[in-house]
């Protein structure tokens, strides 16, 4: 029987069949709030279908990387949360408990929609010290309030930089394409950073992208990096399972480029997030989840083992 048969028969409920979380290196973790969205709730579904998805994944080596996660990760399951209670009372748990993980394990987060990202840099700020935000998502998230509520999924990036979580100057967005004011639409920009639309990025992959890599290479450096992957950077074509869907983004195939590319940045955390089963065909969102956050552990994997033979299986 091969690995990913044995382990698919007796945990089928983690990612990529891995134990659950002891001393590994690195930590998957489930955030299943979606209590802040506008349009479409389920999102809090997310972790588990993306576990789901993972297992086919399980009993191979990365094509680039040539590495497989599965000695080195373990899953926390997905951590208890209400998801009748407040955002800030809901942040307030996500934080905690997050910054005991984040203290031990390099963690990848799988929401949950996206107001669960501002606790989580709340978390890995108070350890890493001042961040680099590097952000994929179709919607800007800089909202000042949402429908007169003070915060919600589409405003936690305006959040973590009055807050002084991120630094202006080293965040990045990739993918912007949803309609809105330019003071909102732009606010990263005029606060020093970058953002590459997804109109910019249109036509262009492989080599074509280079240009770009090195563009956000050079501006995050080595300082401590967050990446936060909203699954609707993707194209409703490759990721319809979401929210808030937005026609004319990035491909997988983009997607997969940024992160085989920056994965030598000083990137100390992850979340995958806005995967809503319920609106999703044939696993498309799912599958798609899974590989992204497979290929991005499988890169930080790589870093750890460079020339490590012993250590490519």
């Amino acid at each position: 029987m091969g690995i990913g048969q044995f382990a698919y028969a007796s945990n089928s409920n983690r990612f990529l069949a891995v134990p659950a979380l002891d001393r590994q290196a690195f930590a998957v973790v489930g955030v299943p709030f979606d209590g802040a969205v506008t349009h479409r709730p389920g999102a809090r579904f997310g972790p588990q279908e993306i576990r789901r998805a993972s297992l086919m994944l399980c009993d191979g080596l990365h094509p680039l990387f040539g590495v497989s996660p599965i000695n080195d990760l373990g899953d926390a399951l997905d951590m208890r949360l209400p998801n009748a209670a407040s955002l800030c009372a809901v942040r307030e748990q996500i934080q905690a408990q997050a910054a005991v993980l984040m203290a031990q394990h390099h963690c990848v987060f799988l929401g949950g929609d996206h107001s669960v990202t501002l606790a989580l840099l709340r978390a890995a700020r108070a350890q890493h010290g001042d961040l680099a935000l590097l952000h994929f998502d179709a919607h800007c998230d800089t909202w000042q309030d949402h429908f007169g509520e003070p915060s919600g999924h589409g405003t936690w990036t305006y959040e973590a930089i009055t807050e002084g979580l991120v630094s202006p100057q080293h965040t990045v967005q990739i993918g912007l394409r949803s309609g809105g004011e330019r003071s909102v639409r732009e606010y990263v920009q005029d606060q020093g950073g970058l953002i590459f639309t997804a109109r910019q990025l249109r036509g262009l992959d492989g080599a074509a992208l280079q240009p770009v890599v090195a563009e956000i290479v050079q501006r995050i450096g080595q300082r401590p990096c967050y990446l936060s992957l909203d699954i609707d950077c993707l194209d409703p074509a490759f990721a319809p399972g979401t929210g808030t869907p937005e026609p004319g983004g990035l491909s997988s195939s983009q997607m997969l480029t940024f992160l085989e590319e920056l994965a030598p940045l000083n990137l100390i955390a992850m979340d995958c997030v806005e995967v809503a089963p319920a609106y999703d065909h044939a696993e498309l969102t799912s599958n798609a989840a899974a590989t992204l956050v497979w290929t991005y552990l499988c890169g930080q994997l790589a870093k750890r083992w460079k020339g490590r033979p012993d250590r490519a299986a």
